[in-house]
Parts: structure tokens; C-alpha cells; sequence
């Protein structure tokens, strides 16, 4: 019979990290921790493998039970293993991350653990090496979001380009043009005009837009021309 009596042995952890637009801003879910070490600071939505469950179905057992949030799509980012990242044990965790629409799952969120929204530009202090884990998935986000539509996964199926432009500037943490914005967004051909306006934020409002999905494919490249400092993408 092969053994592996020989090697050692450590904990397998998973850790959710949930980035949400309202619409103005972008923010983190995070919750209070509720056990030793680090008792009651702010984190990640973590947890353990159990040795019945894949990576995958972890994530979604531990993100559904300490916030209510389901049937989301979470990518796989990195593993974490540095042999001192837990003062406990040897603990591994691999991280994912996910990008959702704060006002479509507001009501899906439990309060059961407390789970609270943090703008990026003012989030608390997290335990262990959980902001390395948030600052790689931020890198991963803006690499990504060149070239695929993935920031749309952020807005409602109905956005406006005011939100989009304010999307864009906190995930690339910069200011653009509001006129240049919109003139090079709308040379794409990338969105579909919408009859309606967003009346919320002045008289005149704001039409509505829809992503045309059968052009995006088509011209993705005319995308890459919104993304400020390219060359800045990965570091």
C-alpha cells in the first residue's frame, strides 16, 4: 500500500474577495472575523477546505454561508503559501475574486455575519496577506479589462456613460476626460442608445446604453483605446 505517512501535513483555506459597483463607486465586501488569531478585524471572505469538497465548491460554501451571495461566477486568482502567512499552522489559501452589480445582489446579501461595503479608496486594514491577495486581484481586473468585456459585469444591463466613465476611473484609479471619454466611447460602436434617460442626477439626464455584444467581439480592439496607461496594465 503507498503511503505518504512521511510528509507533512497543513491546512487548505479559501479566501473570497467580492468587488461590487453602485454605480459611483467601486467597493469590497469584507466581514469581521470570528475566531483567533485576528478576532473580530476586517477580512476577506475565508475559510477551509473541507476533505469532501473541491477548491470551487469551497469557495461557494464559504461566500454563501458568510454572506448569502450564490450562484455567482468566482475565477480562481492566485495560491497564497507563504509558510509564515498564518501564526497558527501552515495554512495554503487560494484566492478568487469576483465582479457583481451591488444593486442586483443587495437583497441576496444576509446580514447574518455582518458583511459590509468598503470603497477601495477607504478600506480598513486586512489580516494576514489578504491585501497582497486584494492588490493582485485588482492587477488582474485592469489586465483583463482590456481585452474582455468583464467591467460589465459591474453595471446593470441598462448603464449610463457617466457610470461607466466613473467605473472605469476607479478601477484604473484615474481621471479622464469627461468629453474625450464619451466621444471615443461612442466612435466604437461598441453601445446600443436606449430611448430612456436617467433623470437622478440633473434635469437633463442621461440617455441609457446597452453593450452590443455581436460588435464587441467584432471590434474589441477599439476598446483597448479607453484603457488609460496601457503599459501600466499588469505592474
Amino acid at each position: 500500500m503507498i503511503s505518504y505517512s512521511k510528509q507533512s501535513r497543513f491546512t487548505q483555506a479559501v479566501d473570497c474577495i467580492i468587488f461590487g459597483f453602485d454605480g459611483d463607486t467601486l467597493k469590497i465586501l469584507l466581514i469581521q472575523r470570528g475566531f483567533e488569531p485576528e478576532m473580530g478585524k476586517w477580512s476577506l471572505m475565508g475559510g477551509f477546505v473541507q476533505p469532501d469538497e473541491s477548491l470551487d465548491q469551497a469557495s461557494n460554501r464559504i461566500l454563501k454561508q458568510l454572506t448569502g451571495l450564490d450562484g455567482m461566477y468566482l475565477e480562481q486568482l492566485h495560491t497564497f503559501g507563504n509558510p509564515l502567512r498564518d501564526p497558527v499552522e501552515r495554512t495554503v489559501s487560494t484566492a478568487y475574486f469576483a465582479l457583481i452589480d451591488i444593486n442586483k445582489y443587495q437583497k441576496q446579501i444576509s446580514a447574518d455575519f455582518h458583511p459590509e461595503w468598503f470603497s477601495l479608496k477607504r478600506m480598513p486594514k486586512l489580516i494576514f496577506d489578504q491585501q497582497e491577495m486584494v492588490e493582485m486581484a485588482k492587477r488582474r481586473i485592469r489586465y483583463k479589462a482590456a481585452l474582455h468585456p468583464i467591467l460589465f459585469e459591474l453595471l446593470p444591463s441598462r448603464f449610463t456613460i457617466p457610470q461607466l466613465q466613473s467605473l472605469y476611473e476607479s478601477v484604473y484609479n484615474t481621471t479622464i476626460d469627461k468629453r474625450n471619454f464619451s466621444k471615443r466611447i461612442l466612435a466604437t460602436g461598441l453601445l446600443i442608445k436606449q430611448a430612456e434617460k436617467d433623470k437622478a442626477g440633473s434635469r437633463r439626464g442621461a440617455f441609457y446604453y446597452q453593450l452590443n455584444m455581436q460588435n464587441y467581439y467584432a471590434k474589441f480592439q477599439a476598446f483597448l483605446n479607453l484603457i488609460p496607461n496601457p503599459t501600466n496594465l499588469i505592474f
